[in-house]
């Protein structure tokens, strides 16, 4: 049963968290409409209501995810002196973070699916792309880089946190490794020839 009860009005909220905790307990393969609604108290088909089938709770979570992590960036940012390297630095930790606390779901944000993604989870991606290039943007702002390199900069953050994420959740470094590597990432885009 759910630590969190279920009133009239909240069960999709409470069948996302049910079904968060079962993707970091047990995996994506140990989710269930079925079982998630048993531990809701409530009738089988009652998440029907909310996601039309297991496909659609997915798309759910990934949504959240990504709409998670980038507030998650936002507000990392939003705590360090507005110094650059501080900003970039900070972004880049709250990613790798959210990546060591919540693996399996940020595998399934990036999986890429047959017919692709739901439009929401199209929308809350972008939601992440674009709290990534306001961070860029302020090295702009900063004199680090020219505006015309907002845009591959930012596909290099993403690529570098994805791939720092990747290393430290597939255990191939470990999490002060990561901080080491997010240090060096940092100094190499301070370095990278726009901001020189």
């Amino acid at each position: 049963m759910s630590d969190r009860p279920f009133h009239h009005g909240n069960l999709r909220a409470v069948l996302l968290d049910q079904a968060e905790a079962v993707l970091r307990e047990r995996g994506i393969d140990a989710l269930s409409l079925r079982e998630l609604a048993r531990e809701a108290g409530v009738s089988h088909g009652a998440p029907r209501s909310h996601f039309v089938d297991r496909s659609a709770l997915l798309d759910a979570l990934a949504e959240r995810g990504f709409i998670r992590l980038a507030d998650e960036m936002r507000e990392a940012v939003s705590r360090v002196p507005g110094d650059f390297a501080h900003v970039i630095r900070a972004a880049a930790s709250a990613y790798v973070s959210f990546a060591v606390r919540e693996p399996a779901l940020l595998d399934l944000m990036f999986a890429a699916k047959v017919d692709g993604p739901s439009e929401a989870v199209r929308n809350a991606a972008q939601r992440l792309f674009d709290t990534m290039t306001d961070i860029m943007s302020a090295g702009v702002q900063a004199g680090a880089y020219e505006a015309g390199e907002v845009g591959r900069l930012t596909l290099l953050l993403a690529a570098t946190v994805q791939g720092i994420s990747a290393l430290v959740t597939s255990r191939r470094i470990t999490t002060p490794q990561s901080e080491a590597l997010i240090d060096d990432a940092v100094t190499r885009f301070l370095r990278s020839p726009a901001g020189a």
